[in-house]
């Protein structure tokens, strides 16, 4: 099943970070004790943004983004974490 999104959203895989830290006293965290990442993956992008002259450059699909932290909707797709949201709520592509 795919994704495809609507005018200009994005949908994004978040991108895993399960390891375990252990802090200096020997304390060990968990990776699902630790806050979301706000980073991830550009999977696709919506046709508002990419028949927009001005924007359609500046991301493409596999881009790694920073996103606003509370920004879009969760949505799990064969065992697979995406995150929709609004072009407005990327705040960086990363090189």
């Amino acid at each position: 099943m795919n994704l495809k999104p609507i005018g200009d959203r994005l949908v994004l895989k978040k991108v895993s970070q399960d390891k375990e830290q252990t802090t200096s006293s020997g304390i060990v965290l968990p990776s699902s004790a630790k806050e979301e990442p706000v980073y991830a993956e550009v999977v696709a992008i919506g046709a508002e943004i990419t028949n927009n002259d001005e924007i359609k450059d500046t991301i493409s699909a596999g881009d790694k983004v920073i996103y606003s932290k509370y920004a879009g909707t969760d949505v799990t797709l064969d065992d697979q974490d995406y995150i929709l949201i609004k072009y407005e709520d990327v705040l960086a592509v990363v090189e």
